[in-house]
């Protein structure tokens, strides 16, 4: 028994450590690399639109054929760290070139092997929650943990000595990263979906399409901000200090919330909530269109925490009530491809010419309309049975 015990905790250390190491090396990477695209390698803000916006398109087109490969080969674990190695090598062979092709083959080899990394391990972490009844929210935890330190400190960092540093770190943390990859469970249960039948039962559920829509509105402009949020607090005068700073706080925020999400769910309805946070993360856009003083930015980077915080676990929940049971898998997979996917694309492509013809702030301008046209839309879409008017 106290061996088994003993198994069990070392089990979730491993967890615990993995998820704060692949954060982490997340966490110095994506909020500066715009800021050293701009000010190291001098491209233009279409140029930086186009190498951000390759990652959320290699998600839609690559993702589902790492899933395919792990249900393949029965061993997610051997991808997943094989998936880690690449990427941290590739952490490396992005810093080694300069020029905008170079840069671009870069970002796509990143991004293939990346997209593995939160999938495959996510599903490993489920099967082995279900499994032993562990709380999959501690352990991802974690991973929020380690972004918010890592932006801070890398910040920090990269401030005193040069922003190439970012790669170095991330390099280095994945490859430890990949160590605990090695050491988790090889617990794999394949599920087995009909896309086609899934689609077929999905289209008498127009309310979900409407959804859709929302997601692509909401998710956008959210993904899109840990690219340019870097480049607007170093324009009001934050630096790269400041930089970390904001991402930190803005991170931090959303731990707290999303542990009274289902609370509040419950009490209000999911569609309220829902609104609650296009609300808020419109709110916090259109503010930061009027350029407001770096100290009133590190205060409402908390709203952070309410959009994000509330959005994203009100939204899972919503599309399986809105769809039909037989589609339940579809609709989630399709609600992550239209939001995390071609949301996170076409705010991010589109964001580096408005960028480049006009400003950051004129970003946030185009964030702020796109929330609001999904706050008008969530009014069309129907409250989910059973729950409060």
């Amino acid at each position: 028994m106290e061996a088994s015990l003993a198994k069990k905790r070392s089990v979730k250390l491993n967890f615990y450590l993995f998820y704060f190491l692949v954060f982490f090396g997340i966490g110095s990477l994506s909020p500066l690399l715009s800021v050293y695209l701009r000010d190291e390698i001098g491209l233009s803000g279409s140029q930086i639109g186009m190498v951000l916006s390759i990652s959320p398109v290699v998600m839609i087109l690559i993702q589902p054929v790492w899933g395919i490969l792990s249900d393949v080969t029965k061993k997610p674990v051997h991808l997943l760290t094989a998936a880690i190695a690449v990427t941290a090598l590739m952490g490396i062979a992005y810093s080694a070139v300069s020029s905008y092709s170079l840069i671009i083959g870069a970002a796509a080899m990143l991004a293939i092997f990346q997209a593995a990394i939160i999938p495959l391990s996510d599903s490993i972490s489920i099967n082995y929650v279900q499994k032993t009844k562990m709380d999959y929210g501690s352990i991802r935890l974690w991973g929020a943990i380690g972004f918010a330190v890592s932006v801070l400190a890398v910040g920090k960092l990269a401030e005193t000595t040069s922003l190439s540093v970012i790669f170095y770190t991330f390099t280095l943390v994945m490859g430890l990263g990949m160590v605990f990859a090695w050491q988790l469970p090889r617990e794999s249960k394949p599920i087995k979906v009909s896309f086609k039948k899934g689609m077929s039962d999905l289209v008498k559920a127009p309310s979900y399409f409407i959804f859709l829509a929302v997601a692509f509105l909401v998710l956008g402009p959210i993904l899109a901000n840990n690219f340019y949020f870097g480049i607007f607090v170093d324009d009001l005068g934050g630096g790269l200090a400041g930089i970390g700073l904001a991402f930190m706080l803005a991170a931090g925020s959303e731990a707290p919330v999303m542990k009274f999400a289902n609370r509040w769910i419950g009490k209000f309805g999911m569609k309220q909530i829902l609104l609650l946070a296009a609300i808020v993360s419109m709110a916090r856009w259109f503010l930061y269109f009027f350029e407001p003083p770096l100290a009133l930015v590190y205060a409402t980077t908390v709203a952070q925490g309410f959009s994000t915080g509330l959005f994203i676990p009100a939204a899972l929940q919503y599309v399986k009530d809105l769809a039909p049971v037989s589609a339940g898998a579809t609709a989630i997979s399709l609600y992550s491809a239209v939001g995390n996917g071609l949301g996170n694309w076409f705010c991010t492509f589109l964001g580096g010419f408005i960028l480049e013809a006009y400003s950051v702030f004129s970003v946030y301008l185009f964030f702020g309309i796109l929330s609001l046209l999904a706050v008008i839309l969530l009014l069309f879409v129907k409250q989910e049975p059973g729950a409060p008017a």
